[in-house]
């Protein structure tokens, strides 16, 4: 899930796109989702884009890689590229261009994989200690998933808890912004199962949004008043 804010100072807030997949349903599903810089990421979306249709050898596509983790370093090895060139020389890993990606997809006949790749290029994979990844705006909605997130959970619930955790975002950080973008992907099919557009008025959303203020407000008032 993404939201689809992007500004350049109080006054350049624009709407953009964070989220993108390339998919060949039953052989590969790719999904890159972005935060930081918008030129760098969308430089980067370009080059993955133009790749897929004339690749070369030094810059093969990443639909054409044997496996997540080549997807992954074809991604990195693109965004540093693309700071390297947008920053003319300068420090990489400071450069105001700089930006994170999280790269996740399966290929037919592998188990699906999840990436967070860094400015630098390098990246690091999930596991059963880091079974998911945030990018841009975390410091709000990670704890509601920090506390509430399962590996068993179903779909439906971890659909809940990311609508939980952007509400909270939302109320407290102006530079994340509606509409919000979903995505499910099922295991072997390699195709999105489900894509939609969360926008400021739909009826989920808002009754996730009022449904935990009031029990966060319950919550809170259940606890025992300190004694002084």
């Amino acid at each position: 899930m993404s939201d689809t804010r992007t500004n350049a100072g109080i006054d350049n807030i624009s709407k953009f796109q964070k989220m993108f997949t390339w998919e060949k349903p039953g052989s590969r599903v790719i999904t890159v989702m972005t935060a930081g810089n918008l030129a760098t990421t969308q430089a980067v979306i370009s080059l993955l884009d133009e790749r897929l249709k004339a690749p070369e050898e030094r810059n093969p596509s990443i639909m054409a890689a044997d496996t997540m983790f080549q997807v992954a370093k074809l991604v990195g090895d693109t965004l540093k590229e693309v700071i390297r060139t947008q920053g003319d020389g300068g420090p990489e890993s400071e450069a105001a261009f700089g930006a994170t990606l999280i790269v996740g997809g399966q290929i037919a006949g592998m188990e699906p994989r999840l990436f967070l790749v860094y400015p630098e290029g390098n990246f690091i994979e999930a596991s059963d200690e880091t079974p998911f990844f945030q990018i841009g705006e975390t410091k709000y909605g990670r704890p509601i998933i920090l506390r509430a997130f399962s590996p068993d959970m179903t779909f439906e619930e971890a659909v809940k808890l990311l609508y939980v955790s952007f509400d909270s975002t939302l109320k407290a950080n102006l530079s994340v912004g509606m509409p919000l973008d979903l995505q499910t992907i099922e295991l072997d099919t390699c195709k999105v199962a489900q894509k939609r557009r969360v926008e400021e008025n739909d009826p989920y959303f808002s009754t996730i949004s009022s449904k935990w203020g009031d029990a966060l407000k319950l919550a809170f008032n259940s606890l025992p008043d300190y004694e002084f």
